[in-house]
């Protein structure tokens, strides 16, 4: 028999796991050309990355060089908070995704790479648990939702967005705006560059110079984290803005706040300001080719540099001061400071006690009394009673 090949993906559902922390996992079941059917569980950033290494591989058949030649299917990018509604709305999706992966050319269905992502893994066989935590909670899809993709969801449904202002573009995988064009977003990266479509056109677009439709506020814009994600910085930045921070490569730096625009609020020491998330990379993630191109490029405009903004809201953007970062920052960080030293001081206490009751004097077994001699003449062997008489 020949190399192995991937036959049919059926997404059966997800589960909500516990261990080590709360997350999610997509369910397939994955039927091979030798007519085995395997189980096996992806998380969806997991299925992300997969995505992009594909279309890094394929860059013609991912419309990297003309759009109207793409056939590989668009798979929008994971939200930063991933909870189960969003969980549950994304499979179809990624029904849909699967039914049109296993069906192209045969040299991207059936090549290494997707065949190795969906290979059985050794913890797919065996789940990290633990006894003391909830077992997973499963979720399966409705049986008559399985029969074909378009039972489930139909089309993908992409978000639609208003430009605010005019943008010029500066490349020509980039896409030029007039202030009020209606755009559909197909791809959210984090690095603050959206991939958008209008009409026949499509390119990489600011999100600052995007708004939603239903209010001036992003859903997915979470709030800030004070006690900070460690990341370290991958390329230099020389601040514009008085609330932009300079630093260098290889920087180790907190983040408080992942902003959509593509422009993190970070935190050195006990100093806060803006820096370019394209140039920053978790602590302890590889890198990648990705990200080191995306690193190459420029970083996005800010939504507080945009001239002429005009939005169809009439509330603005919630915006939070570099002062109230700055003050909050500071206010966590001597708590924490204060929460650790309250911890050694109990521990010094502890071990001060452990030694003061190690040094005390232990007591003397008590002496016990003389026998008299009538119990030595009576109870002790001939050569003893010799000694007393």
């Amino acid at each position: 028999m020949g190399d192995a090949f991937i036959r049919h993906i059926e997404l059966l559902g997800y589960e909500k796991r516990f261990f080590p922390s709360q997350h999610y996992v997509y369910m397939f079941l994955v039927k091979w050309n030798d007519l085995s059917e395997k189980l096996v569980y992806r998380r969806f950033t997991e299925i992300y990355e997969f995505h992009k290494a594909l279309k890094e591989m394929f860059p013609i058949e991912s419309g990297d060089i003309n759009m109207e030649k793409r056939i590989i299917p668009h798979l929008p990018a994971p939200t930063w908070f991933d909870g189960q509604r969003s969980t549950e709305n994304r499979q179809g999706t990624l029904t849909e995704y699967c039914y049109a992966l296993v069906n192209l050319p045969h040299k991207i269905s059936r090549c290494l790479h997707v065949v190795n992502f969906f290979k059985v893994r050794h913890d797919d066989m065996n789940p990290v648990t633990d006894s003391q935590i909830k077992k997973p909670e499963v979720f399966l899809l409705p049986k008559d939702a399985k029969k074909t993709p378009t039972d489930i969801t139909g089309p993908i449904v992409l978000q639609t967005y208003r430009a605010i202002a005019d943008y010029e573009k500066s490349s020509t995988s980039e896409m030029a705006l007039k202030a009020g064009d209606m755009v559909d977003v197909v791809e959210k990266i984090e690095s603050g560059w959206w991939f958008c479509q209008m009409k026949n056109k499509r390119g990489w677009v600011p999100a600052a110079y995007l708004e939603p439709m239903d209010g001036p506020d992003e859903s997915e814009e979470q709030e800030p984290n004070y006690a900070g994600e460690q990341y370290i910085v991958q390329k230099s930045y020389t601040a514009v803005e008085e609330d932009e921070l300079t630093l260098k490569e290889g920087d180790a730096i907190e983040v408080i706040h992942k902003l959509l625009d593509g422009w993190w609020v970070i935190r050195k020491d006990e100093t806060t300001g803006y820096y370019p998330s394209m140039y920053l990379q978790k602590a302890g993630e590889a890198n990648t080719s990705v990200r080191s191109e995306l690193r190459n490029r420029m970083a996005p405009p800010r939504r507080s540099t945009i001239r002429n903004a005009k939005s169809i809201h009439k509330q603005s953007r919630k915006q939070i001061s570099q002062e109230t970062y700055r003050r909050n920052s500071k206010k966590y960080i001597q708590s924490h400071r204060n929460m650790k030293e309250n911890l050694q001081n109990k521990a010094k206490v502890i071990t001060e006690e452990n030694e003061q009751e190690k040094n005390k004097p232990k007591a003397q077994p008590a002496v016990p009394p003389r026998p008299s001699k009538d119990l030595i003449l009576n109870r002790c062997t001939e050569s003893t009673r010799r000694k007393i008489l």
